[in-house]
């Protein structure tokens, strides 16, 4: 039985007592009418009432969550059955919507985010992590049952590449098919709910990728939706002009349409409030901007349209961060929207991650440029370093003709000495530069190859290099100041205070307020040379422990762990410092000193 109930608030299959609501956007329908198991898929039975704004509704009394269901959109002499562009669930990318029960046990779910300062964001791939059986993609419940390998390591926010449902079981998630739908192969809504309950209960944010800068381009019932379209592009949803092309199919989304706008808003805001998640991580959105990339093609509605979403996702959950990945070193993306800026909390840095991955990879020494150092370390957006988030991998830079870091230093053998002390110290630089670090999946025990979204990340490396996991789990732990004497390197300060160009030797100071006991001093020898005694400034008298060594036996029986121990500082003036001091400093190692009462680790 189908009626009529206009005062029905909302889009897509709405849950009432007494049945179903569904409501769809098809201006430009002559005829629309819901279709499914509730009345044997009949385009007859259940017609579809126009509304204002192009609108079509129904209430279906006898239908229920569970059941399968389409729209049949009548266009002149054409009639297409599509997919409800607002569904939570889809049997398949090509297959039906699904009517989803919103309702969900949170189980007083009450997850504080961290302080920005303080997060250490982990980009990982739900299908490639970690698949339990014979299956060919993990899912959200094979992903958590690797929590306790993440939680030992550290990390205390894990960056979620796109579940939004694409073709196929198998990709990177940048081909969003339906974009409020959740990856069927990774296990539904109801699959990433309980996934995030329970990240949230063992101590991870959740970050997710979303992708507005394109739709698909297959499987993708939004093309030419309603039957319209003008210059054979894709119609209502979609520029119908230039402005559709994108590097990535000609399916940029109408940012200037309202009904769009507001598709792109809601779907933003439905992560947050009906999946808690904890951030949002924007891709490419240089092609949200302009059309090309290009300062003669910009799309000022596509920067309204972040504005927008921003102040929305930052009004529900103050806490919560927006991430641009923009890659063009623009301030404005993380400038307020009052002063004209996009609202992001962060981006991407890519002046960090291109030069100091140059300067890893460099096959001889001497080609080692500490100027890209210098500027790697320096460099913020707005005078606010945690307006970055900093890293050597991603899975843009281990792919698309790129390789991991061990790869890419030592393509036949991964594991050789070289490989693991600077990858290693790749990982160092990451931890103590001001900004957001981030890590991806397997770069804590030195995954190789490039990443393939039909690989599952090769556990027997994790197995056979522990020691460079507890590495990087000690390198986190000082980042968070989980000890409560590394302090400064959870500030926004840095000053390089040390630059040896000829022998490759890098030392700055980390802090937050100042003081004896806020100040972290790192020094980083970037060559294959051995210093019995290299002597440096400090900035404070008195001891100095040392709370990290990167060339400690415990990491690796590769690694020879000759650095020196806790120091005492000279009372003579260095490297514009007030004191000095003098230490063992192997090669390609990186150490960590601080000061308090605490025993040196």
């Amino acid at each position: 039985m189908t009626t009529t109930e206009p005062t029905v608030a909302g889009m897509g299959p709405i849950i009432l007592d007494h049945g179903v609501a569904f409501r769809v956007w098809a201006p430009h329908a002559d005829l629309v009418s819901v279709i499914g198991d509730f009345n044997d898929w009949d385009a007859d039975a259940t017609p579809m009432v126009g509304e204002d704004a192009g609108n079509w509704f129904a209430i279906v009394e006898n239908a229920k969550p569970g059941d399968q269901y389409k729209y049949a959109i009548t266009h002149g002499d054409t009639t297409m059955q599509r997919i409800d562009p607002r569904v939570r669930q889809v049997t398949n990318s090509v297959g039906n919507g699904v009517v989803h029960d919103p309702y969900f046990d949170w189980q007083s779910d009450n997850f504080s985010m961290p302080h920005w300062n303080e997060l250490v964001i982990y980009e990982t791939h739900i299908g490639s992590f970690h698949h339990d059986g014979d299956g060919d993609v993990g899912t959200f419940d094979d992903y958590r049952k690797r929590f306790d390998h993440l939680r030992g390591l550290g990390v205390n926010a894990l960056q979620i590449m796109p579940i939004a449902e694409f073709a196929g079981d198998l990709s990177w998630g940048y081909n969003p098919a339906h974009p409020y739908a959740i990856e069927s192969a990774y296990g539904g809504p109801d699959g990433f709910k309980v996934f995030v309950r329970e990240a949230h209960k063992a101590g991870f944010a959740i970050i997710l990728d979303v992708v507005y800068n394109h739709f698909g381009p297959s499987d993708l019932d939004l093309w030419q939706f309603d039957g319209w379209n003008e210059n054979d592009k894709g119609g209502i949803y979609f520029y119908n002009d230039h402005r559709s092309k994108t590097p990535w199919g000609d399916t940029r989304p109408d940012y200037g349409r309202g009904e769009v706008r507001s598709y792109i808003r809601d779907n933003a805001m439905m992560w947050l409030e009906d999946y808690h998640v904890d951030g949002l991580r924007y891709d490419m959105t240089l092609y949200i901007r302009s059309v090309d990339g290009s300062p003669h093609t910009e799309i000022p509605e596509g920067w309204g349209l972040t504005q927008w979403i921003n102040r929305e996702v930052h009004g529900f959950k103050p806490s919560a961060i927006t991430i641009a990945e923009d890659l063009q070193n623009n301030d404005y993306l993380t400038k307020s929207d009052a002063d004209g800026g996009a609202g992001f909390s962060t981006q991407w840095d890519a002046r960090f991650v291109h030069p100091i991955r140059d300067v890893l990879t460099q096959p001889d020494d001497a080609s080692r440029d500490m100027h890209k150092v210098i500027h790697a370390i320096n460099h913020r957006y707005n005078g606010d370093a945690v307006q970055r988030v900093i890293y050597t991998e991603s899975h843009d830079e281990v792919a698309n003709g790129k390789a991991r870091i061990p790869s890419e230093i030592d393509h036949a053998d991964t594991d050789a000495w070289h490989a693991q002390k600077r990858s290693t110290l790749g990982i160092a630089l990451v931890m103590t530069t001001p900004g957001i670090p981030m890590l991806f999946q397997g770069q804590e025990f030195l995954e190789d190859g490039w990443f393939q979204d039909h690989e599952e990340l090769d556990w027997n490396q994790a197995d056979d290099h522990t020691g460079i996991i507890h590495l990087t789990s000690k390198l986190i732990r000082l980042r968070k100041n989980v000890d409560g004497f590394t302090r400064g390197l959870t500030g926004n300060h840095v000053d390089i205070f040390h630059v040896n160009h000829g022998d490759k030797v890098v030392a700055f100071r980390r802090w937050l307020d100042g003081g004896p006991t806020d100040e972290c001093v790192v020094i980083i020898n970037f060559a294959n040379r051995h210093f019995s005694q290299y002597e440096f400034g400090l900035p404070q008298s008195g001891k100095w422990q040392r709370r990290f060594s990167s060339d400690r036996k415990q990491w690796s029986d590769d690694f020879a762990g000759a650095a020196s121990g806790d120091i005492v500082a000279t009372d003579a003036p260095y490297d514009g410092q007030p004191f000095r001091a003098s230490i063992e400093l192997p090669p390609y190692t990186a150490l960590i000193y601080s000061q308090s009462a605490s025993a040196s680790a």
